[in-house]
């Protein structure tokens, strides 16, 4: 018998695919979870076969509890609705051993994990074909650092001081990143940036 462990942070879909799976002869759900830090509790506690997350979840997102389980026994899965180059990348770092999308065939999951558990990697087709498309993020990591920071709400007189660099060098690291992603403002840079999954 697979025992596997779900993380979605949608109780409609969580109940739905529990049902589904729990239809299969050869699986059983034995835990649900609904964000990333009772997924991790879950899967320590009762050591499934196999974990399946969404990525974004509340409290800690699905790669974020991927890369934690890196070492772990249990075969991590991401299902998910983002097709993202950058999710993808990270997904494959953290040893993810499939990545499905949300509106793929029911029955292709059940025949995904009996793949897995025979030791294969299943991606969806779409991500194998954004990994070969060659779109990098284009910004150096302190570049990348300046648009988290904007991100997560600061300014540029606290971006300048958790940087140890003055406002001016703040403001040119903006105008360069503004150019790079091709937008006209931080707000644009950022869902921009978020949008390829290039966030860490």
């Amino acid at each position: 018998m697979i025992r596997i462990v779900l993380a979605e942070d949608q109780r409609m879909l969580l109940g739905a695919l529990g049902s589904l799976l729990d239809l299969e002869d050869d699986m059983e759900v034995v835990g649900k979870a609904s964000n990333g830090v009772e997924v991790l509790t879950l899967v320590h506690q009762l050591n499934p076969d196999v974990c399946i997350m969404d990525i974004e979840m509340p409290s800690k997102t699905g790669l974020d509890a991927a890369e934690e389980l890196k070492e772990h026994e249990c075969k991590v899965i991401i299902l998910t609705t983002f097709a993202r180059s950058g999710y993808f990348e990270r997904a494959r770092k953290a040893n993810v051993m499939g990545y499905l999308l949300k509106d793929s065939p029911s029955e292709d999951l059940a025949k995904s994990i009996r793949s897995i558990m025979e030791g294969r990697r299943v991606y969806a087709p779409e991500l194998i074909d954004l990994a070969f498309s060659g779109e990098d993020n284009p910004l150096t990591e302190r570049e990348h650092q300046v648009l988290e920071l904007i991100a997560d709400g600061k300014n540029t007189k606290e971006i300048a001081s958790q940087m140890y660099i003055t406002t001016g060098t703040v403001r040119n690291y903006i105008s360069v990143i503004l150019d790079k992603l091709d937008v006209s403002n931080r707000i644009e840079a950022i869902s921009r940036f978020k949008e390829k999954g290039w966030f860490k």
